[in-house]
C-alpha cells in the first residue's frame, strides 16, 4: 500500500531526510516491535514533517520526537489532498482496524432512503445503509443533512404519498392527519386509496428521484402545452405555475447525487509524478485506484487517440472489492467531503443514464487537471 521503506538510525538522519521527498505524501513510523502501533499521518511536505519529527531533541519544547522510537520510514507520495485522504484512510483501516473510524472522525453522507420493503412505502434522511442489493433504495451524497431534508420535503410536496413513520394498519375509523386533510397525502392509514393507486404514486416517487426531477418537469410541461392546445389557458396557467414552483426545488439537486447503486463516476487528481495525472474510479459510491495517466502516450501507443487511451486504462482499471456496507458508508463519506469542498481540487464526470462517459469531457478535464486550471463552473456543486 505504501511504496516506500527506508530505515533510519539518527546517526544517518541528515542522508535519510535528503532522500524522501519535499512533497505531499502519507507516511508510517514503526519501531522495532513489530507489535507496537505505528505513527500514521499525511503531510504537505514529508521532508519538513520527518525532520520535526526524528530530529535532534530540542531544549525546553514539547513537540513530540520520536527519534530514539523509530526505526523503519515507510511512505507514498501523493499528487492532491484527495489522493492522500484516501490513502490515508486505506493505512489507518489496515493498521487500527477498531479505531480508524474515531481517527478520522468520519462524518457520513446524508441520503434519501426510500423504503420499499415498507408495505406502504416512505422516505426518510439517513445516513446509514443496508444492504444495497436489499429493497430499499438510497439517493445522495447530500452537502447536510438539513439539506437533504428540505429537498425531500418540498419534493414530496409534489406527490402524494405519506410522510408519517408508523407501520400503518389501514382502518376506515381512523381520523387521518394534516396531509390527509390538505390532500397531500393518498391516506392509505384510512384506506383513502388502494394498494394499486400508493403503489403508483411510490413509483412516481422513485422516478422523480432517479431522474433527477426530470420526470416531473417533463409531465408538468407536456400537460401544459396540452392545455394550452386546447386552448384551457387557465389550466396551462395553473402548470406553468408548477413549473416555476418546482424549478427552484431542482436547482438544490446537485449533478453527484444519485441513486447509490448507480452512483459511478470517474475522479480525475493531480499526480506526483511528473507528465502524468491520476485517476480514480467510483463505482456503486466505492472508489478505487489510483491509476496513473501519462498525457504523452507511450511509443506503442501513438497511433491512439487520447479518448482511446482513457477509455483503455478504464476497461484495465482495478475493480474495487468491500464486505460491508459501512465501507460503503466511508467512501461516500470521503467522496462527499472532497466534492462539496469550497475549493476543491480536481475534476469529477459521473456516467450517463446509459452506463457511459462523455469522453470529450473527460479529455478535457484532463487537460485542465493537468495544467492547473479552474474545473468547468457548470461541474461545481451548487452553494448552499
Amino acid at each position: 500500500m505504501l511504496t516506500d521503506r527506508i530505515q533510519f538510525t539518527s546517526e544517518r538522519d541528515a542522508d535519510i531526510f535528503a532522500s524522501v521527498p519535499a512533497k505531499s505524501a502519507v507516511f508510517l513510523l514503526r519501531g522495532e516491535d513489530s507489535t507496537a502501533e505505528p505513527y500514521v499521518s499525511k503531510t504537505a511536505n514529508l521532508r519538513r514533517r520527518l525532520q520535526r519529527l526524528l530530529g535532534p531533541v530540542e531544549e525546553r519544547t514539547k513537540k513530540l520526537n520520536l527519534r530514539d522510537r523509530v526505526r523503519w520510514i515507510e511512505y507514498s507520495a501523493t499528487g492532491s489532498d484527495f489522493e492522500s485522504g484516501f490513502l490515508l484512510y486505506r493505512v489507518l483501516r489496515e493498521n487500527f482496524p477498531k479505531t480508524y473510524s474515531k481517527r478520522l472522525r468520519f462524518r457520513f453522507a446524508p441520503l434519501v432512503k426510500l423504503h420499499l420493503e415498507n408495505e406502504y412505502p416512505r422516505a426518510s434522511v439517513t445516513t446509514r445503509l443496508g444492504r444495497l442489493t436489499g429493497p430499499a433504495l438510497y439517493y445522495g451524497p447530500f452537502v447536510s443533512r438539513v439539506a437533504a431534508e428540505k429537498f425531500m420535503n418540498d419534493s414530496l410536496d409534489f406527490f402524494k404519498m405519506r410522510r408519517c413513520v408508523d407501520d400503518l394498519h389501514p382502518d376506515p375509523k381512523f381520523p387521518g392527519c394534516i396531509y390527509s386533510e390538505m390532500k397531500m397525502c393518498l391516506a392509505p392509514c384510512f384506506k383513502g386509496c388502494n394498494d394499486d393507486e400508493y403503489a403508483a404514486e411510490v413509483e412516481r416517487v422513485q422516478t422523480y428521484f432517479e431522474s433527477g426531477g426530470e420526470s416531473l418537469l417533463r409531465q408538468f410541461s407536456e400537460e401544459r402545452d396540452s392545455a394550452s392546445a386546447n386552448l384551457a389557458f387557465e389550466d396551462a396557467a395553473g402548470f406553468h405555475a408548477r413549473i416555476e414552483k418546482l424549478k427552484p426545488v431542482l436547482s438544490q439537486f446537485s449533478e453527484i447525487v444519485r441513486r447509490v447503486d448507480r452512483l459511478s463516476a470517474l475522479i480525475i487528481q493531480p499526480s506526483h509524478v511528473s507528465g502524468s495525472i491520476s485517476l480514480f474510479r467510483a463505482d456503486a459510491g466505492r472508489l478505487s485506484g489510483p491509476v496513473a495517466f501519462n498525457i504523452q502516450a507511450a511509443e506503442h501507443a501513438k497511433s491512439q487517440s487520447m479518448e482511446g487511451r482513457v477509455q483503455e486504462i478504464l476497461e484495465s482499471f482495478p475493480a474495487a472489492t468491500f464486505k460491508s456496507a459501512l465501507e460503503t458508508m466511508e467512501h461516500l463519506a470521503i467522496l462527499r467531503r472532497w466534492y462539496y469542498r469550497g475549493s476543491r481540487i480536481g475534476e469529477i464526470f459521473l456516467v450517463d443514464q446509459k452506463g457511459d462517459l462523455q469522453m470529450r469531457r473527460v479529455v478535457r478535464g484532463i487537460s485542465r487537471v493537468y495544467r492547473g486550471e479552474k474545473p468547468d463552473p457548470a461541474a461545481l456543486p451548487p452553494t448552499c
